[in-house]
């Protein structure tokens, strides 16, 4: 029987295509399933206060068996992805860096907490979910 990975994937909602990019891959990925703890746009946390916001992304992150960040967004929303990272480290979570298409640049705060980093292709990120996963 195969595990089934409960992933948290850090991202930012204007970059929504990157993040349903990679839903799409990793459900096309054979023989590989998952579930999501993330937060879409779709089904959003509602929260009041940023306190209120950073408390349900620990319960979001604290079932999961991997944290996966889309490096390409850390930039431009460093402040929420940094908390998500830094929430994924205090909990022992590993965590696999995605780095941004045609880049092959990547945030040093990314380097420094990720496991690993690969690049834009199915193969490679379950592969890395599957090593690194607990």
């Amino acid at each position: 029987m195969l595990k089934t990975y409960r992933i948290f994937v850090s991202h930012a909602w204007t970059y929504n295509d990157e993040y349903y990019k990679l839903m799409s891959m990793l459900d096309a990925a054979s023989n590989f399933y998952y579930q999501n703890y993330s937060v879409p746009e779709h089904d959003p946390l509602h929260t009041r206060t940023n306190r209120e916001l950073e408390q349900e992304l620990y319960h979001q992150i604290r079932p999961t068996n991997i944290v996966i960040i889309l490096a390409g967004m850390y930039v431009s929303y460093r402040r929420w992805i940094q908390k998500e990272i830094n929430i994924a480290l205090k909990m022992d979570k590993p965590m696999i860096g995605i780095m941004p298409w045609g880049s092959q640049g990547i945030p040093q705060a990314v380097q420094d907490a990720a496991d690993e980093i690969v690049g834009w292709n199915t193969s490679s990120i379950v592969r890395a979910i599957r090593e690194n996963a607990l």
